[in-house]
């Protein structure tokens, strides 16, 4: 779909959305509608439960064509999440109607027009995204006809400058999104890795190591949840430098497990094709990656994701080994379905050895007892650091995905000693997201850390106002914006 913005004025051909407010007052270009039709406007409002309330939509056949209005509600509260929203909400009425070109009127006068503007194409664009490439037998009745849509806005050279920014924040989502969704014969962790290759295209550094490289390391760890798989394990490396060379990195560390069968603690059946999202934290840190250099943003950041397959082979892992991370310490494995800590033990460790970064968060799809505390609205994370952990919330408020900090302590922290290793990879039935945190930050080396467990956020299983059902790229846009308000700005 091409968006386009223009000035204020009448679209030609296509459908036109035009705006009512809650107390049912028409904007200028349907109030001329309106009148062309004689009064056709008010008597399908009249004759409908439509009041302009927030995203309310009714169409509305006339001689100008389909004509969408589109409530507004309290044209006060209208700002730059409500535009997201509401560019989602056009999208979706009208992206299967027949119409190949859509043009949205937005004449509010204030000084935020512009800005309402770009984020409105912006809820469009999350909308609009599709993973079809599989479908060999859809039909046309079943693909969105939408090939064109024009937002018209006083101010859209502005607006379009905005936009072009926010853009590029959307392919780093889309990005993730088609990781997610790829199917595990077809992402394993060699092409996910020759995927994060293809960033060098926007002038992202990309190293990636091999078992070989990460055995001279010690990755024990990271090692160990491999080691039962025919694919080769990675460390993929990613580094934006858009800073001063004396500005230190940021870093976003991320969970790879492109399938996890739980290993020899192996899962149930049902439900383990879902599994194959498991690599999602990895996911969001190579999206993230993509949208930064994408809108050249004027940071240094350094993403790095483990990736590795958690097979049940002769070879692999079983409760009761023992292995030895980078760092040296040693974890006891008691459940090998506990596996993605592992696998950021070792990556953290790497990570913060080698690069000291300013701060450090780290993502993934870890524990189930996440999704049982806030279900699928809303992402848990764990924090060592307040001012860190202020501005992370922030940031996820800014773009409308929900996060809510949970607790780390001694107590919880003691739950995860081994009486045989410095520490075991699995703890006790009760508080286990807290546990595997605690667990992680044993590796961070009292660096300013973030642990964000996207077990709930990943996969939509509905579609919702940006994003579609399926994979959602919860995060990238959030700590994109944690990146414009805690660095580039300070």
């Amino acid at each position: 779909m091409k968006i386009v913005f223009a000035k204020v004025g009448r679209p030609k051909k296509g459908a036109i959305v035009v705006s009512v407010a809650e107390s049912g007052k028409l904007s200028p270009t349907a109030t001329a509608i309106d009148g062309e039709s004689g009064g056709l406007i008010a008597k399908a409002m009249a004759g409908s439960r439509f009041t302009g309330k927030a995203h309310q939509t009714l169409t509305v056949f006339t001689s100008a064509g389909r004509v969408l209005l589109y409530g507004v509600g309290d044209p006060k509260k209208f700002d730059l999440k409500w535009a997201e929203t509401a560019g989602g909400g056009i999208y979706a009425a009208l992206a299967g109607s027949g119409e190949k070109e859509v043009t949205i009127v937005m004449e509010s006068g204030d000084e935020h027009r512009a800005a309402r503007a770009a984020h409105l194409a912006l809820g469009a664009e999350l909308r609009s995204y599709r993973f079809d490439k599989y479908r060999t037998t859809l039909k046309d009745d079943d693909k969105p006809t939408l090939e064109k849509l024009t937002v018209m806005v006083d101010g859209h050279a502005e607006a379009k400058k905005l936009y072009d920014v926010e853009a590029a924040v959307a392919e780093g989502v889309a990005f993730t999104r088609d990781l997610v969704s790829e199917p595990p014969n077809v992402l394993f962790p060699e092409s996910f890795a020759q995927r994060c290759v293809g960033l060098k295209e926007l002038g992202v550094a990309v190293e990636v190591l091999g078992e070989k490289e990460m055995t001279k390391l010690g990755m024990g760890a990271l090692l160990g949840v491999g080691q039962g798989s025919r694919r080769e394990s990675k460390l993929v490396v990613m580094r934006w430098n858009g800073g001063a060379k004396s500005d230190k990195p940021v870093a976003f560390v991320g969970k790879g497990v492109c399938f996890d069968t739980g290993g020899i603690s192996i899962k149930p059946a049902g439900g383990m094709e879902d599994m194959k999202f498991d690599m999602g934290g990895a996911g969001v840190v190579s999206g993230l990656m993509r949208a930064l250099a994408g809108r050249k943003a004027k940071a240094n950041v350094i993403g790095v994701i483990g990736l590795v397959e958690n097979m049940p082979d002769g070879n692999a892992m079983r409760p009761s080994d023992i292995l030895t991370t980078m760092s040296g310490q040693t974890i006891e494995v008691i459940n090998t379905d506990a596996e993605g800590r592992l696998v950021l033990a070792d990556a953290l460790w790497y990570t913060q050895d080698k690069f000291k970064p300013s701060f450090m968060v780290d993502l993934a799809t870890l524990t189930g007892a996440m999704m049982v505390s806030l279900g699928e609205e809303t992402c848990g994370y764990f924090a060592n650091d307040d001012k860190l952990s202020d501005a992370l919330k922030a940031a996820g408020d800014a773009v409308d995905e929900p996060m809510w900090r949970m607790p780390l302590g001694d107590a919880y922290n003691k739950q995860m000693d081994s009486d045989v290793a410095d520490m075991k990879n699995a703890g006790p039935r009760w508080g286990g997201a807290i546990t595997a945190a605690c667990f992680l930050e044993r590796f961070v080396n009292k660096t300013p850390w973030i642990h964000m467990d996207i077990a709930g956020v990943t996969w939509s299983r509905k579609d919702r106002s940006t994003t579609p059902k399926g994979a959602s790229g919860f995060a990238v846009r959030a700590l994109d914006r944690l990146v414009r308000d805690y660095v580039e700005k300070t």
